[in-house]
């Protein structure tokens, strides 16, 4: 069985550096032998969580289309920017709005607990984006009942830490993230079996 990745950035940004991880994260995971979808949100537009707009019009499709992506893949890697010690708020709504689609019978959350998570960022400053990626663990783990990796890989330095090749420069840093997806796989792959 060939097991799926979804690949995530939190970030819409030209150029960002954890769009730059996320696509590595793919890569090596494709080297797996693995089936890699790459996640650009600024494909799905939503507008900020509002409990009243959701009342009122419903989910908006591109969550439901987000739900599918999500609930379709074996792991997911999300690649997180750190804004003041916390995650984006592009990524936190887009993960507010995917908890609010339930199709009829499904117990809440449910979607969160199909896959293995990963998680990781790349940031210009001293500590990478562990701060942030605290508290995507936080979100993710207590508040939406994913599985994720006690491994986390975080990229500092970000301006220079990416090879010509996309690879990261940094051999020890390089050594993490590979290992981070070789377990990701492994994980995806186990949980595939026992589901079967």
């Amino acid at each position: 069985m060939t097991p799926k990745f979804l690949v995530v950035s939190g970030s819409t940004r030209a150029k960002s550096f954890n769009t730059q991880l996320a696509a590595l994260v793919g890569k090596y995971l494709a080297l797996e032998n693995a089936e890699v979808t790459r996640l650009n949100l600024e494909d799905y537009p939503l507008p900020l969580y509002n409990g009243d707009l959701e009342d009122e019009k419903g989910v908006p499709e591109n969550a439901v289309k987000l739900k599918r992506l999500f609930e379709t893949h074996d792991g997911i890697f999300i690649a997180s920017p750190e804004y003041n010690s916390s995650i984006t708020p592009l990524l936190k709504n887009t993960l507010d709005w995917i908890s609010r689609v339930r199709d009829e019978g499904e117990q809440p959350l449910s979607v969160f607990r199909k896959s293995i998570y990963a998680v990781g960022g790349a940031s210009p400053g001293l500590h990478g984006t562990m701060r942030g990626l605290i508290h995507l663990r936080t979100v993710l783990e207590i508040g939406l009942g994913c599985t994720v990796l006690p491994d986390m890989i975080t990229v500092n330095y970000a301006g220079k830490a990416f090879a010509e090749n996309g690879d990261l420069a940094n051999e020890q840093t390089q050594r993490r993230l590979t290992l981070l997806v070789e377990r990701l796989h492994k994980e995806a792959q186990s949980r595939m079996i026992r589901s079967d």
